[in-house]
């Protein structure tokens, strides 16, 4: 316990620790009790420390958490990437110690300015809302890194049924609060007039989500849809290889010519890996299927459009042929994969930083959804599903949500596993079904309660059939937004930054 608490190497080394613990509260290992004891081991490693010595020790959590959590970036870079085993150990290990900083400054400020000791209801409440803080924070700045959520540990756990009402954001928020109030037990004893509020906010957070969990907030709007979702499984190395367009190209005709009937057909991000209007005589014989078959046909393919200098943007897509219309510009883009951050600096270093199609341009925020059989769906490619806040402006409008992705760059590693817990929990909050399309899995239906209904595995060619539901009506989360936790976590922010007069009675 003293080690926990005291400045110096064995408390970072254990903050260290109790970052890697939290990955395994996580897919695909989903021990999510874990979590609960990474962060309580964090708010008491911060407990006694100033706040150069608290900016280190929240680093140590961040590296811990990123270095576990984030290894797959490393096949990134070293497989598809080109870069030497060296190098790219290099370029990870600089990214991760980038990152862990998320961690750093909160605790830094933790430790300056919000932390009270002597009053530990406030204490608890107030960490809570500095947690939930970094955790937006980190998804916001500069374009943001949204990645392994505490929440995210909920999605089976007893706190699921909250996030139709707040989001993974109240999740994240309630696990930060319980684990600071366990921590603070022993002291609130010596405040009996405070003990019965602390238990009552303890108990809760799990008392509420274990009520809601399996709530329905939303209604179907229409008959079930069946679909049909093709997963290539085509290699990363045969991908932007001109000599293998036929081939890509003859593998997603093939395969929907063979397929069952289905009103949604579905191909994964960039199944199409030439631009559209280079492709136009074989999307519109595909539509032409489609459409015979009373079906819409639904693809990601790269899209290129003139500004008005005469020059032209790049852009990564989702269009609508068949039943249906629409094209759709990804507007969160990632870093190195679809964008070069200082690309005069970096491009050509080495190959990495010249990724095929790592030139594209970012979508703008008035996009109308897609159509398709006479539905409203709400299209995130890849990266985008994992931006809560986002995702639920477009999800509100919709009827259905789908997500494609391409997640061959991450190899065997726990990275799409990762990528499709969060898909789950984005149509949790939004109460919709969600399709998810991927190159080489996990190709999947998942309900409105975050639950797997159909799925391919992993490195394999097939097509996933099944059905969803248009649902209409809003979730909590999806009318209120983000905003009633954002009030609360300024009002806690207030009370902790209250004058130590008031602080010292609570």
């Amino acid at each position: 316990m003293r080690w926990i608490t005291r400045p110096g190497w064995p408390g970072n080394l254990l903050a260290l620790a109790a970052g890697g613990l939290t990955t395994l509260a996580l897919a695909p290992f989903d021990l999510w009790p874990l979590v609960l004891v990474a962060v309580a081991m964090f708010y008491l490693g911060l407990r006694e420390l100033n706040p150069r010595q608290a900016l280190a020790r929240g680093w140590c959590y961040g590296f811990g958490l990123y270095g576990a959590g984030t290894s797959w970036i490393y096949v990134s870079i070293h497989t598809y990437g080109g870069a030497s085993v060296l190098l790219a150990g290099l370029l990870m290990l600089l990214f991760i110690a980038a990152i862990a900083l998320f961690f750093a400054l909160p605790a830094c400020v933790w430790a300056r300015w919000l932390r009270r000791n002597e009053a530990p209801l406030a204490d608890a409440l107030a960490f809570a809302a500095l947690w939930l803080w970094q955790e937006a924070f980190r998804g916001w700045f500069l374009t943001g890194f949204p990645w392994l959520y505490s929440g995210y540990s909920q999605l089976d756990g007893p706190l699921a049924g909250l996030a139709p009402v707040g989001g993974v954001w109240l999740i994240s928020f309630s696990l930060a609060l319980t684990a600071a109030l366990l921590c603070n037990l022993h002291r609130l004893r010596a405040r009996k007039s405070f003990l019965a509020m602390g238990v009552v906010l303890l108990l809760a957070p799990w008392v509420t989500g274990l009520a809601l969990k399996g709530h329905a907030w939303t209604s179907p709007s229409g008959a079930p849809l069946k679909v049909a979702a093709m997963q290539g499984n085509v290699e990363q190395s045969m991908k932007w290889d001109p000599q293998k367009l036929n081939d890509q190209l003859a593998l997603y005709r093939d395969m929907t010519f063979r397929s069952q009937q289905a009103d949604l057909i579905v191909w994964p991000e960039t199944a199409v890996p030439v631009l559209k209007e280079s492709a136009e005589g074989y999307l519109s014989m595909m539509g032409k299927f489609a459409s015979d078959r009373g079906a819409a046909l639904i693809t990601g393919v790269p899209v290129r459009e003139p500004t008005g200098r005469g020059e032209y943007r790049y852009y990564n897509g989702i269009t609508v042929a068949g039943q249906g219309d629409g094209t759709y510009y990804k507007q969160k883009l990632v870093p190195f994969g679809e964008y070069v951050p200082l690309q005069d600096l970096l491009r050509g270093l080495i190959s990495f930083f010249d990724l095929p199609m790592s030139d594209f341009a970012r979508g703008p925020n008035d996009q109308a959804l897609l159509q398709a059989k006479g539905y409203h769906i709400a299209p995130f490619i890849c990266y985008e599903v994992v931006y809560p806040e986002f995702a639920a402006g477009l999800s509100a409008q919709s009827d259905l949500l789908l997500t494609v992705s391409n997640d061959t760059w991450f190899g065997t590693s726990i990275g799409p596993l990762q990528h499709l817990q969060m898909a789950q929990m984005r149509a949790l909050e939004a109460g919709r079904w969600m399709i998810r399309a991927t190159n080489n899995g996990v190709t999947a239906l998942i309900d409105p309660f975050g639950k797997i209904t159909e799925q391919i595995p992993q490195f394999e060619r097939g097509v996933l059939y099944g059905e969803v539901v248009p649902m209409h009506e809003l979730t909590p989360y999806l009318h209120w937004r983000s905003w009633p936790l954002a009030i609360v976590c300024l009002l806690v922010f207030g009370w902790a930054l209250m004058a130590a007069r008031i602080s010292k009675t609570v």
